[in-house]
């Protein structure tokens, strides 16, 4: 009976315990795919360390997905810059109108923006200070506000400083011609310097029929698409298309300008002078110092207190404090009671309200945190004295002195000949350096021996009395109405200017056909002329000290350790900065010690663009720049000739020095600004980060100012070794397969032996050196490395390193006026038949 209970009841499992042996499982040679591990993994991830292969798979995702993070981050962030532009809570949008022909006037256009069937309510008539066709719109169909103003296009230093803060630009065309030659040099300018956004816009060509008007808008499209082949045109004759216009000035895609966006900047709506109080208690008055209150809307970065200002053709100043007066152009509906110009320039920005809000203090500045105007190191005369030698440096010296020295003698020399060349030597090197530097600025034409001078000079004298025969025949020939019309000519002709460009002209010719030849002077040692230059085996591997001889303006500038990373760090930090006025406030700026010749100049109708500087920018240094001769300018330019440089908010006046554009540690100096390829000029000037445009102009002695060359900022490096070649020239006289004797190099048999280790090369590529020297008279045996030939030249090159000329000099006197020239170049199309 037990039995068959048993049988009956349900038989229960075994249920390994956790001791339970797993055997591996059968490898049957198939692998998982990719999907089925992740779907087996369901999105876990182990909690043992991932394989190789599983961190690479991970990282492949991460940066897809991070890839994707930055590029919505980026995109929002434009479009809430974008919307942010001319809103309730961002500054207005700042437009600049100017005419790009003479024959156009732009005061139409800013009159059709003003009418109310545009749709705008003018809440000032005069909101720039300095600047009289400028005027506050309100949109509140848009909800949007803008800042429109007249540029004056004669001058040239507004017209750039008001483009550099301007966020969109109205070229005013021809309807027929679109623009004119000063039109085509404004543009110029403007391409090199930024071009922010921009439209077009041209009046009259709806008045034309139907059909002329759709041949002119053909034809100015065809002119304008060489400049602007994206840009489209605008008709602007009615108040439709004026709203056209803004509609398109308040959506179009801005430019960002990396310059301008990395700092905080504004433009000069009310300015007013306090002068100082001396302790005697008299004023600065018109010729002193005083505070500049500058009020503006805050624009580009966070305007902080502790930071230095730039005004743009006056200088760097340190700020007191900001304050926050009431916003002058409200976004509303209501039209204000129109603007009144107040005493000194000052402009009153009282709206229709009747109580004026009182003016709040938003920061003060702390003179222990303040930055400081030091430009320049401060230099301790006593650094260059000798002081008592280490007890390191004794035992150099006597390693020096118990070590051999070895140098090339004459044959036959002993060993107290030797010691007594050396001293002559020390001697010669030992001569005034800034007297030899000034001798070797002008190496290539100011070192024709004086053998030759004698030579030409004979020779002129020979063939005077000829040319003075021909003269006197011309001038018989001449007829009375020929004389008049070169009597007209000659009067508004500079003969001092004409003297000076021929010589350059001369120069320059002289150096592109015989690229830096010098001639070996006959009264002076060759290895006294040219003491300070060497000879290199290689310019490009052959080793140069960058701390070697600096020049005493060196102790005078700052030098960072690593430019690249220190601009990286502080544009990193300008980027994230968040203390300070935010941008889009309307702030009145204290600005201390500053001259009463800026007040002057706001009230000559000058804009004024305030920057806030970064930090080090007003530090002096070695500035690199890049640029490349504009195509307008047929003039050759000489190296450490004055120049009109504007670099970024800058500009100031410098002699520089060219060099080439190479990715070698050395680079050699050009002697002209080279037509044809991209040159390095470099100049002491304050340090500004890149990125940054730079314009170099040349000033004429009528106070013209020629637009020379373009380019960018390349690097703050005073390391940069910059070489000046000299190469003098010898004649093979007698060849004898691969040896030669050579004359013309050089006089002396001194001379010879001196340059006897420099390396020879010839015009036809074959290189040698000088085995000894022949007689008293400089003729010397050379081998070479193949067959001379006679109609070969044979060179050697010298080096020495040369450094700019401290002539920075931030004052930069105003151009001439564009009508103006017109007088002056006009004379030349006098009617001569």
């Amino acid at each position: 009976m037990v039995k068959m209970v048993a049988q009956g009841e349900k038989q229960q499992g075994h249920r390994a315990g956790v001791y339970k042996q797993k055997n591996k499982g059968h490898k049957h040679g198939r692998h998982r795919t990719k999907g089925e591990i992740e779907r087996e993994n369901k999105g876990r991830v182990s909690v043992i360390a991932l394989t190789k292969k599983q961190r690479k798979e991970q990282r492949k995702m991460d940066r897809r997905n991070k890839a994707n993070q930055l590029r919505r981050n980026k995109r929002d962030m434009v479009l809430t810059e974008k919307r942010r532009l001319g809103s309730r809570d961002g500054p207005p949008h700042l437009v600049a109108v100017l005419s790009l022909h003479a024959g156009v006037d732009a005061s139409p256009v800013t009159k059709l923006l003003r009418q109310e069937g545009a749709g705008g309510v003018v809440h000032q008539e005069q909101c720039i200070s300095g600047i009289g066709d400028s005027f506050g719109l309100a949109v509140p169909r848009f909800k949007q506000r803008f800042t429109f103003l007249r540029a004056d296009t004669d001058d040239i230093h507004s017209l750039l400083d008001l483009a550099k803060m301007a966020d969109s630009l109205v070229f005013v065309l021809d309807s027929a011609e679109g623009w004119d030659s000063y039109g085509d040099y404004c543009l110029s300018c403007l391409f090199a310097q930024g071009l922010p956004s921009h439209a077009l816009v041209c009046q009259g060509v709806s008045d034309l029929p139907v059909k002329k008007k759709v041949e002119s808008r053909r034809a100015l499209s065809k002119i304008t698409e060489l400049r602007f082949p994206e840009a489209r045109l605008f008709s602007l004759d009615t108040e439709q298309d004026a709203t056209l216009l803004l509609r398109h000035l308040g959506t179009q895609k801005q430019r960002k300008l990396g310059f301008r966006s990395r700092r905080s900047h504004l433009v000069a709506q009310c300015v007013t002078f306090t002068p100082n109080t001396t302790d005697e208690g008299m004023s600065g008055g018109r010729t002193g110092l005083g505070t500049l209150c500058v009020s503006g809307y805050v624009r580009g970065q966070p305007l902080r207190v502790d930071r230095l200002v730039h005004i743009s053709g006056h200088g760097d100043f340190q700020l007191s404090q900001i304050d926050a007066p009431k916003d002058p152009l409200p976004l509303n509906t209501t039209a204000p009671r129109p603007a009144k110009p107040g005493k000194g320039g000052e402009i009153d920005m009282q709206d229709g309200d009747e109580t004026e809000a009182p003016v709040r203090i938003l920061m003060k500045a702390d003179p222990s945190c303040r930055e400081s105007l030091q430009i320049e190191a401060e230099v301790d005369p006593m650094d260059g004295e000798q002081t008592w030698p280490t007890e390191s440096e004794l035992q150099e010296a006597e390693e020096a002195r118990k070590s051999k020295r070895l140098m090339k003698v004459p044959k036959g020399t002993s060993d107290y000949q030797a010691a007594w060349i050396v001293d002559e030597d020390d001697e010669n090197g030992a001569l005034d350096e800034e007297s030899s530097e000034d001798d070797d600025d002008d190496d290539m034409m100011d070192d024709a021996p004086d053998g030759n001078d004698n030579d030409m000079e004979d020779a002129g004298s020979d063939i005077a009395p000829e040319e003075d025969d021909e003269e006197e025949e011309e001038e018989e020939v001449c007829s009375t109405e020929r004389a008049g019309a070169d009597g007209r000519y000659d009067e508004h002709m500079d003969e001092v200017a004409e003297e000076e460009g021929l010589q350059r002209y001369r120069e320059a010719r002289a150096n592109e056909l015989f690229p830096d030849e010098v001639d070996t002077p006959l009264d002076t040692a060759a290895r006294i002329r040219f003491q300070r230059y060497r000879g290199l085996k290689s310019f490009r591997s052959s080793p140069w000290d960058p701390m070697e001889n600096l020049p005493h303006n060196y102790s005078r500038i700052f030098q960072f350790q690593s430019f690249d990373r220190t601009r990286r760090r502080i544009l990193a930090e300008a980027a994230q900065e968040e203390e300070g006025a935010t941008v889009g406030w309307y702030v009145t700026l204290h600005v201390i010690d500053v001259p009463y010749s800026v007040m002057e100049s706001v009230q000559a109708g000058k804009p004024l663009v305030l920057v806030s500087l970064l930090p080090h920018e007003q530090k002096m240094s070695v500035m690199n720049l890049l640029v490349k001769r504009h195509p307008s300018n047929t003039e050759p330019i000489k190296s450490k000739e004055e120049l009109v440089f504007h670099c970024g908010f800058r500009r100031f006046r410098a002699s520089p020095i060219f060099s080439q554009h190479t990715s070698a540690d050395k680079h050699k100096m050009e002697r002209f600004l080279a037509p044809d390829a991209p040159t390095v000029v470099s100049v002491y000037a304050p340090i500004t980060f890149p990125p940054t445009g730079v314009l170099l102009f040349k000033q004429r002695n009528d106070g013209v100012q020629d637009l020379v060359a373009t380019g960018s900022l390349l690097s703050c490096d005073p390391r940069r070794i910059m070489l000046k070649r000299i190469v003098l020239s010898g004649h093979p006289f007698k060849i004898n397969r691969r040896s030669a004797v050579v004359r013309y190099m050089f006089f002396n048999r001194d001379d010879i032996m001196w340059f006897k280790p420099v390396e020879l090369r010839t015009k036809w590529g074959r290189r040698g050196h000088i085995k000894e020297g022949l007689g008293t008279h400089g003729h010397m045996k050379c081998v070479f490395d193949n067959q001379l030939r006679s109609q070969d030249t044979v060179l050697m090159n010298l080096y020495k390193r040369v450094y700019p000329r401290w002539t920075y000099d931030p004052y930069v006197p105003l151009p001439l006026p564009w009508f103006k020239r017109e007088t002056t170049v006009d004379v030349h199309d006098l009617d001569m038949d």
